[in-house]
């Protein structure tokens, strides 16, 4: 059986700890160990800080860019092999690897595209001078500085390569080294990944280093310049803000937590147009890929009161099409979920919904003899203000059905009972009413999606994650962001006010002219 260990202080590191036994959720068959520890944790973060930030700071933003190609380039080599311990260990259909392959590939490449564009200089500069004195001699110029810490990434088990490789992308770019830790479930993934990188001889010293199993007492090694990005919980997420060194030091701290996304079918969208088979087809797609096991998949489905038995039947028939099985099989659309709590968590999640609704379709009981398997499963609420299906995420193919009037403020006072969420969808092609959406959904969200006839044929689904585009939200979701392009690299760094006098401000730190003729 493979043991996973530990990369830290440049070398892999065995472990004499209890195991803890990773599983193939089509089989229920253990393939893979994990044991924590066997490290120094104040080691492995000077490590980082004395070696790895050093080396980063030595770099350019355009070559630490190309580094992340490098990195791409390694993994894209070893692809097909990624995309079958994705299946074996995560019970992910060879799309649903895709899906997290490439999206971890797509993202080191954005991010090194974006490298190549921003300027030598070892800064940023946030927007033009200002005049801060009686005439233009003291003036004042905002930038952003690498700071001089260690990035300590706690992951989630649903992307076990996109979520870690999107983190690191930004922090590289940064530059700040990092600490990776996978979520346990499906580690096998991350720890072949992460082998991937080492391997490639192209991560500078202290710039990497991966935990296998519990991170320990990293976190009390950590401080003022230090940072932590967690996905994962809200509990979880609220334990890491009550932390000592975050509490301490005002540890800089991101969280991506749980978001009870909800999609919304606007009053005037006609049966069989383009955006209505658009929302169907995204609506099942969050659903099921991944097995429902995404942060932005669809919890909640809003339909105009008056268009509920339509929507019901129509998204019954589609979720009915979804094949479940043997996620190697090519004719599955849905695999297992990818660990026994899981499993649990999820039909334990549907019966609770399910005391404020009917469920129409799938259910709590095991959609296969062995293995750990769920039909698609939607619940229609008998009350669209019922606090059950505002109150918890149910992480799996498992979403509610609300009726509402039709009107877009009725429909954002309903999703905003989630408390905050990573995205709403919204399908409409009346603009006035996804002005009126947008100014009371949007202040609960990190993004609104909007589908009309329009942009049908081009739009990515909303539960697609984009490099260019912030990631995170309010309340709920964690409160964080993460990615956006060049706003990614912010987290890592710290905004310093310079002022003096203009002729060093705006000559040293101001926007380079061809910049700033540009921008004129």
């Amino acid at each position: 059986m493979q043991t996973l260990q530990s990369y830290v202080l440049g070398r892999w590191t065995p472990s004499s700890s209890a195991p803890v036994l990773l599983h193939n959720p089509t089989t229920e068959e253990a393939i893979a160990e994990v044991r924590s520890g066997g490290f120094d944790a104040r080691a492995v973060v000077e490590h980082a800080r004395k070696l790895g930030a050093p080396a980063l700071a030595k770099l350019s933003f355009a070559q630490r860019g190309e580094l992340c190609k490098a990195l791409a380039s390694a993994l894209h080599a070893k692809r097909e092999e990624l995309i079958e311990v994705s299946v074996l260990n995560g019970g992910t259909t060879r799309g649903d690897a895709k899906f997290d392959i490439d999206g971890a590939i797509g993202t080191l490449m954005a991010y090194a595209d974006l490298a190549a564009k921003l300027p030598e200089r070892p800064f940023l500069v946030d927007g033009a001078g200002l005049q801060l004195g009686r005439t233009a001699r003291f003036w004042g110029q905002h930038v952003w500085l690498t700071r001089p810490g260690v990035a300590l990434h706690i992951n989630a088990f649903n992307f076990p390569a996109w979520g870690m490789l999107e983190k690191l992308a930004c922090a590289l770019v940064a530059g700040v080294p990092v600490i990776e830790k996978p979520g346990t479930p499906t580690a096998l993934l991350a720890w072949r990944v992460a082998q991937i990188l080492v391997e490639s001889g192209k991560l500078p010293e202290g710039s990497y280093q991966f935990i296998a199993g519990s991170v320990g007492e990293l976190m009390d090694q950590l401080g003022p310049q230090d940072c932590v990005a967690f996905t994962g919980s809200s509990a979880t997420g609220a334990k890491l803000r009550a932390h000592p060194a975050v509490v301490r030091h005002n540890l800089r701290l991101n969280v991506e937590a749980d978001s009870l996304n909800a999609a919304v079918l606007g009053a005037a969208v006609e049966a069989g147009s383009e955006t209505y088979n658009l929302f169907l087809a995204n609506v099942v797609l969050d659903m099921t890929q991944k097995t429902g096991q995404k942060c932005t998949a669809t919890r909640r489905v809003l339909v105009p009161r008056e268009r509920l038995a339509e929507v019901r039947a129509d998204l019954v028939a589609e979720l009915g099409r979804i094949v479940v099985g043997d996620p190697a099989d090519k004719a599955t659309r849905m695999g297992p979920l990818s660990s026994k709590s899981q499993f649990d968590d999820v039909r334990a999640g549907i019966e609770r919904l399910a005391k404020g609704g009917e469920i129409v379709c799938g259910g709590a009981q095991p959609a296969r003899a062995k293995g750990w398997f769920l039909a698609p499963t939607l619940i229609a609420a008998r009350e669209a203000s019922e606090p059950l299906f505002h109150a918890e995420e149910v992480f799996g193919p498992c979403a509610s059905l609300l009726p509402y009037s039709g009107e877009p403020e009725e429909a954002a006072q309903l999703v905003a009972l989630g408390g905050g969420g990573l995205v709403t969808s919204a399908y409409s092609n009346d603009n006035g009413w996804c002005e009126r959406y947008l100014a009371l959904a949007g202040p609960w969200h990190g993004r609104v999606w909007f589908a009309s006839d329009k942009s049908s044929e081009q739009s990515l689904a909303p539960g697609m994650v984009l490099p260019s585009m912030v990631h995170g939200g309010p309340g709920r979701a964690g409160g964080g962001e993460e990615l956006g392009g060049e706003r990614g690299l912010h987290f890592y760094m710290q905004r310093v006010a310079v002022q003096g006098f203009k002729g060093l401000v705006e000559a040293s730190f101001g926007q380079p002219a061809a910049s700033a003729s540009a921008s004129a």
